[in-house]
């Protein structure tokens, strides 16, 4: 739990970067999700609708991180710097 607390505060000190979040999208999600956020993959969710985004952002960057259902993990793939720019990009898509 600490070490969370610690991440969030670590990443609350620079904030996330809305067009670096739209590039990586774009080279990383919107074949399943969308160029603009509305799903082509059956099951992907909707990121239009607010509802998918109400959970907090070190919870999304959990699910991104490991992945889910159809979803690949993308640890490795993209630095949680980077995970959070495509969240703060998604909520512009609402």
């Amino acid at each position: 739990m600490v070490g969370i607390v610690l991440a969030a505060f670590a990443f609350g000190a620079q904030a996330a970067d809305i067009a670096k979040g739209g590039q990586a999208y774009a080279t990383h999600c919107a074949t399943c999700h969308g160029a603009n956020g509305t799903p082509v993959m059956p099951g992907a969710p909707n990121f239009r609708r607010l509802d998918s985004l109400m959970r907090p952002d070190m919870q999304l960057l959990t699910a991104i991180r490991n992945g889910k259902g159809a979803m690949p993990a993308y640890f490795g793939v993209l630095r949680d710097r980077e995970i959070l720019d495509v969240i703060a990009y998604l909520r512009t898509l609402s």
